[in-house]
Order: structure tokens, then sequence, then C-alpha cells
């Protein structure tokens, strides 16, 4: 039996061990934390949003994080501090801006390909993560807005997705808590929110029966490969300890790019910190006022879903300051605010504060498939899509590795 290392145990990580140990392959997962899915996978906004498969890669976006980069409360805020990592992220990020279009639609289509797999899993296996399918409503104040989306509809129609443009009034027959004045909306029936938390850890528990082994609390130190295996070292508090496999699976998230160094790849994901907040509902009036449809307000880059009858998760904002993971009170006060102002009957006296490094590559697209050596594998860099992405991208993993593994001459990737 062929014997694989998956390093990280978030969502990407935990996904792509099901999907290989499925397929009867010997899997491993190192993992640092004492537990999966404790980093970026822990407190993201919860959308499983194919409709919010546009891609960053814009003269919009450009000019706004210039403009933006003196509000420390900003949607897109850029550290202005230099670094080369930095600067050569956002020449690649430009140069990719070409592509703005198709990458929208394919991440489209990924987006809606995963679905199946994703409930499919969870009903296998049995895993509550407080699923909603009540769609996807995003919010627009003004017509420039709403008519950038109207484009993004075209795009994302191209890739299969259905949505539709709704009036002001419809917006409220959608979600009837919603306060504020709208231009308009584009509603996605087909979208949904759940809880990433709970799923990757129910998922942790499904590969545990399918004989995964997992390491977690063990951080990896080196990572090695040749033409025929790879080999881990990884460090438990007590000891370090090396093993041999015959191929390793980088699925690190923002730790990505240092072990694809050491493998010989280049990797360029850079750390995009973002935020949420998780609303207690905690009386009866806040959970009333509280919104079941989920939402995203593209001015304001905030998404939101309800999870379970006593939680509001709402998220959003992108922060470029390398691996910072401070909680910023200056960026956490806005998504209060919103709430305040978009559904004034909820009480924000309960408020958990939480802040992520999504892994990002410069064209916005995920790293799935061989590294330069027939042994190395990335399923890594889905940004701000990991949750929406995953299962396909670890079905697409372990097409890739079973055709490696088996026939070395017919590697592909994405």
């Amino acid at each position: 039996m062929k014997r694989i290392a998956v390093i990280g145990g978030g969502i990407t990580g935990i996904t792509t061990a099901y999907t290989l140990a499925k397929r009867g392959l010997d899997v491993t997962v190192y993992e640092k934390h004492r537990y999966a899915a404790m980093e970026t996978s822990f407190a993201n906004g919860g959308q499983l949003s194919a409709s919010n498969a546009e891609v960053w890669n814009n003269w919009q976006t450009v000019i706004k994080g210039i403009k933006w980069m003196s509000r420390r409360d900003a949607p897109l805020l850029v550290n202005p501090k230099p670094s080369w990592h930095k600067l050569s992220w956002f020449a690649e990020f430009i140069a990719a801006i070409p592509q703005y279009e198709t990458n929208t639609t394919e991440t489209a289509l990924l987006a809606i390909a995963a679905r199946d797999h994703l409930f499919r899993w969870a009903q296998d296996e049995g895993i509550d993560f407080d699923l909603k399918k009540r769609g996807i409503l995003h919010i627009y104040r003004d017509k420039a807005g709403f008519d950038h989306a109207a484009n993004v509809s075209k795009l994302l129609a191209s890739g299969g997705l259905e949505r539709r443009a709704v009036t002001p009034e419809e917006m409220r027959a959608i979600e009837p808590t919603l306060a504020g004045s709208y231009y308009g909306g584009f509603y996605t029936e087909s979208d949904s929110t759940g809880d990433i938390h709970k799923f990757t850890h129910g998922l942790a528990e499904a590969i545990l029966r399918l004989g995964v082994r997992t390491c977690y609390g063990h951080t990896v130190t080196e990572v090695s490969a040749d033409q025929r295996h790879a080999w881990v070292t990884a460090d438990d508090g007590e000891q370090q300890n090396r093993e041999t496999f015959d191929g390793v699976v980088v699925c690190a998230g923002v730790g990505s790019r240092a072990l694809a160094r050491k493998l010989g790849d280049r990797v360029n994901i850079y750390p995009v910190k973002g935020y949420s907040i998780t609303v207690e509902l905690n009386d009866e009036d806040s959970r009333k006022a509280a919104p079941t449809v989920s939402l995203l307000d593209d001015a304001t880059k905030i998404v939101t879903s309800r999870l379970g009858d006593d939680r509001f998760r709402v998220a959003g904002t992108a922060e470029f300051s390398g691996f910072n993971r401070d909680i910023r009170d200056d960026r956490i006060r806005p998504l209060t605010r919103w709430v305040e102002q978009c559904f004034p009957g909820v009480s924000t006296r309960r408020v958990i504060p939480w802040a992520g490094l999504r892994p990002m590559l410069p064209n916005m697209m995920p790293r799935v498939g061989p590294g330069s050596l027939p042994t190395v594998f990335y399923n890594t860099g889905h940004g701000h899509l990991g949750w929406t992405l995953s299962a396909i991208t670890a079905e697409m993993l372990a097409d890739v590795v079973e055709s490696a593994l088996f026939s070395p001459d017919s590697k592909t990737s994405l």
C-alpha cells in the first residue's frame, strides 16, 4: 500500500486525507495544533458561495487598495511597509489581470462541482455542521456596484451558476430583517452556509475510521523528496521523528510557501488576514432580528451566516500585513457597527472576535497538482474560497496522486 503524508490539518488537509484514504492509500496527517481546523478553518464567514467566485484581479481593486491605504478601517488594507515577498506578489497579481474573466468563470465551475461532494460526504459520515440551504443575497447601495455585479453575473453564468437580480422590495421579501436603503441585489438560491470548523472536525473523525494516522501537535521541521520517496521530520514537543513516504501533499495554508521552497518549488502564497465576529444570540429578540439568509455586502466586503439558532457569524475585510495574527480592534469595530446598522434589533453585547490568514496566490486560483518531483503534490492557496472549493480540489488532487503513483508519466495539474 502506498504511503502518503499530508501536511496540514485545515479544511484542505482533512478533505485531501479523506479522498486519498477512500481510494485505499495509507495516509498520515501532520498538524501542528492539537486538533484539526484551528487556524484559518476555525471561524470563517461560513459561506459555500459559488456566487463569490469573482477573482480580485482587476484595476478597480488596485485603485481601491491604493486609496484606502490611509484608512485603518478600510475593507482592503495594505500595510505600506515593503518586502520582496509582498512586492513580487502584487507584481504577479497585476500580471494576472488579463485572466480575470477566465479565472472567475473557472472558479465558479469548481465551486459548483464541489457542492455535491461536500454534501454527500456530510451525509455519508453523519456530520452536522449547521448547514442552511437558503441561498446568498448580494446587496448593493448604489448603481455602480449593482452594474458591476451584473457584469460579474455574466461570467458566473458562463460557469453554470444561476443568480438573479432582485429589487429592494424583493430583497426584503427574501430577508425581512435587513434594514437600510439599497439600490438592488443579486440572489443565488443554490448557495448555502455552514460551520467550517464543525464540518472539518466531523470529517477528521471520519478519516480515523478510514485508518488515517493523525499526528496532531506535530510541527513539521523538515521535508525533502527525490524521484521515489519523500521524507517528513516532525517535532511533537519532546522529540523529532523522520518518516519515509511514497509521496507528500502540502496543504499547509500560509505555511505552504516555505515548505515548497524546501521541496524545490515556488508557490508564491501571501497571508491575507481576514476577521470575523460571532454574535451570540442569547435572547429571543436577537434571534428573531438576525437574518436566516446569508448576505454579502460587496461595498464593505462583509459576509454573514446564521449558524444554528443562536449564532450569527459576520466576517470580512482583507489585510496585507504579513504573518501578523493580531486581532485589531479597529478592524473588528466595523463588523460590529455593520451589524448594528443592518440588523438594529440584534444585541451585540456578546461578540467573539477572530482573525485568520487566508493563503492567497496572485492569480487567486488554488495550486492543485504535482510539484517538480513525482513524489510531491500541492493542494493549497485557496484564498477566500477554501471552504467553498475544498471538496472538489481534494478530489482533483486525489486523481493526480493516483495517476502519478501508478502511472508516473501522466501528471496533470490545475
